[in-house]
């Protein structure tokens, strides 16, 4: 027995979810369906320029010996900052643990059977920040909780040796179900550029099959304009990490990040950012379900296992 959640879109976007109907004692065994799981292929590790570089050029000796700019091969935007400007460190990052464990556990909790898949194939690791009692405002046993479900994924799920990308065929692709993207800067040094991540977004597109995404996960999405007819997300609204957060961020951390709401936007995304979303709140827009920060995890995992447990 099937009851339709109702919920008024802001824009015109059809309402996607369904769940079983709470009954009491009603058996609501579900049958586990095939997903995917999508993230960064490695540990980035970045860095940018000395604060003080460009006062540098003004040395005659420096000038004469700096390489000269090619016009046609344009400076590379640094998208992480460094730990520390004055020695050049580069600053570490990975996928958000709490983004990814969240969400992960409520569909294996479900009956999902979950493949990993990553651009090259390489191990995945979570982002130091992520791994911190601050971002778990200190509670200590849900950081031990989530860890350990990754540590059980290295063990039983293949966790550790994802899938690359273009293994996964377009046969192989008819039969998942839905796919998730999580959260952590690690997306915004290859996700948003990778044209197989692009083939697999545009079949779920495609097909109006269940597509996730949070935090800084939404601007994998631009992948998919590299493929034939452009971004298929223009006119979708879809709630990120906003480019007012990454500023504060830039601000503490120094230099400059890529701005996932930004670049969103001018490709026609409609972009949602208001009070309920910076509180964990959730926008779902036709298959795509997307959420802003970590604080919309669990939500997020919610409405997920809702739309592809039906």
């Amino acid at each position: 027995m099937l009851s339709v959640l109702v919920q008024v879109p802001k824009l015109d976007c059809p309402i996607y979810e369904l769940e079983k109907s709470k009954v009491p004692g009603e058996n609501r065994d579900m049958v586990g369906l095939k997903l995917t799981i999508i993230y960064c292929n490695y540990t980035s590790k970045q860095s940018l320029p000395h604060p003080n570089h460009h006062k540098h050029n003004h040395n005659h000796h420096h000038h004469q010996n700096a390489p000269q700019k090619n016009p046609h091969h344009p400076q590379r935007r640094t998208h992480l900052p460094p730990q520390n400007l004055h020695q050049h460190r580069p600053q570490p990052t990975g996928f958000f643990l709490t983004e990814l464990a969240k969400p992960l556990s409520k569909l294996l909790s479900a009956g999902h059977e979950i493949t990993f898949a990553s651009p090259k194939g390489q191990p995945p690791t979570p982002d130091p920040l992520s791994e911190s009692l601050l971002a778990f405002a200190g509670n200590f046993y849900e950081r031990q909780r989530e860890n350990e479900l990754i540590e059980r994924m290295r063990r039983e799920n293949g966790f550790s040796s994802p899938r690359p990308f273009f293994s996964i065929s377009d046969d192989e692709l008819r039969t998942f179900a839905a796919v998730f993207i999580p959260g952590g800067h690690a997306p915004l040094t290859d996700l948003g550029s990778d044209k197989e991540l692009g083939r697999i977004l545009r079949y779920f597109h495609g097909e109006n099959k269940p597509t996730a995404a949070i935090c800084h996960g939404p601007y994998a999405l631009l992948s998919t304009r590299l493929g034939d007819g452009g971004f298929v997300y223009k006119g979708y609204e879809i709630t990120c990490w906003s480019d007012a957060e990454e500023k504060v961020m830039e601000t503490v951390l120094g230099g400059e990040i890529e701005k996932v709401e930004g670049e969103l936007r001018k490709e026609g995304a409609v972009m949602v950012e208001g009070a309920k979303e910076k509180m964990g709140g959730t926008t779902l827009c036709r298959e795509l379900l997307t959420g802003g920060n970590p604080l919309a995890a669990e939500e997020l995992g919610e409405r997920f296992v809702r739309m592809v447990s039906v």
